[in-house]
Formats: C-alpha cells, structure tokens, sequence
C-alpha cells in the first residue's frame, strides 16, 4: 500500500510538472527562462534598387514669393545713408518678388538608387541590419510606456543616379490604372526637364542607433552615439548650371553644354583619426499654436577633418585644380546669446 501511495504521488507531480510546462508563458517569463525578451529581427537583404524617386512640390513657387529668410530682407540697399535707425548703408533692407515663380508643381527626381553593402565594413551577422525590439512599461505613471529598437547597420554603398527638377505630373485620378505620378522627365515634346547633379556615390561604414516610439526617456526619438568605421566618403559628386547651356547642350560648337563643378572624391572623419564619430539626437516637434512642427536634428560631435580630391570647374573634362584639406573642422551652435555649444541644430519643416 505504502509503495501504491509512494507511485500515485509521483505520478500525480509528473502530471502536475507536464500541466504547467503547457501553460502559454508571458514575456517576463519567458526572458527570465531563456533570457531572451523582447524581439531579435536580422534585415538578410544584400541589394536594394530604386528606378525613380520623386519628391512632389504641390504649390510649387509662387509668382509673389519674397527674398527673406526668417523676416531678414535680403536685398541690398545701396543709399549712402543708413535708410533705418539701427541699420547701416548698404544693409540688407528691402525684399523683391523672386523672378520666375509659377505656383506649378514641380518635383526633384532620382533617375537610379541603388544600395549594396559595404563589404569592408559588414556586421558580424553579415545581414544589412540587426534590430533589437522591446516594450516597456516606463515608470507606469504620466504615459510613460514606450518602445526601444536598437539598430545596428552594415556599411552601405548608396549609389545614387542624375538628380534633376522637373515639372510634376497631375495626381492619378479615382479611376487612374495605377498610382503613378511621375513628371515630364521623359525624353519627348513634352519634356520640363533640368539636371542638378550628375550623380554621387557615399559609402559609410557600421552605424549604431537606438529608436525610442512613446515616451522616448532617453530625450530623442533617435539618439545616434556611434564610430562609423572608415569614415565617411562621397565620390564622383557633379554639380550643373543649367542657366549657362545653349542650344541641345551636347557640347559641340553652338551647343554649349551646362557649366558643371565635380567633385572627385570627399572624405570626412574626426580629428586625426580615419573613423568618423556621429553624436546626434533626432525629435520630431509637433503643431503648436501658429508653429505646424518639424523635424530637429542636434548634433554634438567634436572637429572633423575633411579631404576634398579632384575638384574640375567647368566640366568632367576639364583639369583639375588640386586638392582641397580641411583639418579640425569645429561648428558651433547658439541655445542662448554668447553660449556656444559643439556641433550644429538643423531643422526641417514643411511651408
């Protein structure tokens, strides 16, 4: 009887053993069991390619658009006598239509980007990207919960085609075949096309990054603190002006081609060194009574030095004028009057 009861209670602890390993597990229970929480996602894609990005200008610019920047008039006044108390001859005091504006939509567009990894500078894992995914709660007071994504990227190899500006397309309509905007860039009678850029390549190195969506407690939505290894290069960087061509613009006799300033190569890193530091904190700002937001981006990394190769005026052909360095590059950024902070704040807002 003794040994009956000895076997019924040991069966009874394996069932009971068994019942409980068939319970789901939550998340706290399942990191405490494998040390695994949150979400591990290993981004496998090796190339990516775009054939055209536009970026659309609705309103595009208007007829009566002014020359100021902040209320600051940047037309120069030539009276030998300061025309405002406060100002001094020659100020920049009056403000003057910009010549040309239509208010027509006009768009940037991208002929070609393709994005491959930069095999000098793969993460461990050889994926594009490591993302680490977790939810937390906060201080579970004040809409404190939030979600953290670290994020970890192999060097890249951007090349980026002709960038030019063109007239915009109209907006596909409710019975449009596909959703295809587009522009008039296309070879034909119909063609508003201008070429700003013959193209560039930039290859970077390993970035780290940490995402926060909620209550972002680290202060930014994205906090870069990171060494791209290798640096930072731009290559093959051709800037046109367009106002200067003639005719067809091939080059041949009454035909000149758009003026066009290239740039061999440039080359950034920190201070003596031939990695890159990158100290950023990105927020987006939202509306606040007659302000619609924007995007802020505070940088505050230490001198950089800069190696600009092959600079050509004129056109690729042409020869070049040698090589421009820059060492110990520093920008300053103002919170308050006559205190200067590293680093630099952009900001980016729609009009």
């Amino acid at each position: 009887m003794k040994n009956f009861t000895k076997l019924a209670l040991v069966s009874s602890i394996a069932i009971s053993a068994n019942a409980m390993a068939m319970q789901a597990m939550d998340d706290a229970s399942l990191g405490a069991t494998t040390g695994q929480d949150g979400i591990n996602i290993g981004i496998g894609i090796s190339k990516i390619t775009i054939d055209k990005l536009y970026v659309h200008d609705n309103d595009g610019l208007s007829s009566s658009a002014k020359n100021t920047v902040n209320g600051t008039k940047l037309v120069i006044d030539t009276s030998t006598t300061p025309p405002t108390p406060g100002f001094a001859a020659n100020a920049l005091v009056s403000e003057t239509p910009i010549v040309g504006g239509t208010g027509n939509a006009g768009a940037i567009v991208v002929k070609g980007l393709t994005i491959t990894a930069n095999t000098d500078a793969l993460l461990a894992s050889h994926n594009l990207a490591d993302l680490q995914i977790d939810s937390d709660g906060g201080s579970g007071t004040g809409n404190s919960a939030f979600i953290n994504i670290a994020a970890q990227v192999s060097g890249l190899n951007i090349q980026i085609g002709e960038v030019g500006v063109t007239a915009s397309n109209a907006v596909p309509t409710t019975t449009a075949t596909s959703i295809r905007r587009g522009g008039k860039d296309d070879a034909g009678a119909g063609q508003n096309y201008n070429k700003i850029l013959s193209g560039l390549t930039i290859k970077t190195g390993q970035l780290s990054a940490n995402i926060q969506v909620g209550a972002a407690p680290q202060g930014a939505m994205v906090k870069l603190n990171t060494v791209m290894k290798g640096g930072l290069e731009i290559t093959n960087l051709g800037i046109l002006d367009n106002s200067t061509k003639q005719g067809n613009g091939d080059g041949t006799t009454g035909n000149r081609a758009a003026g066009e300033i290239f740039v061999g190569s440039i080359k950034v890193a920190d201070a003596n060194s031939n990695d890159l530091t990158i100290k950023q904190d990105i927020s987006v700002i939202g509306k606040e009574g007659a302000d619609n937001g924007y995007i802020r981006m505070i940088s505050s990394s230490g001198p950089i030095d800069n190696y600009v190769k092959t600079i050509k005026l004129g056109s690729q052909s042409a020869g070049s004028i040698g090589d421009i360095e820059v060492q110990g590059l520093q920008t300053y950024w103002s919170p308050s009057i006559g205190v200067y902070n590293q680093g630099s704040v952009i900001t980016i807002a729609g009009r």
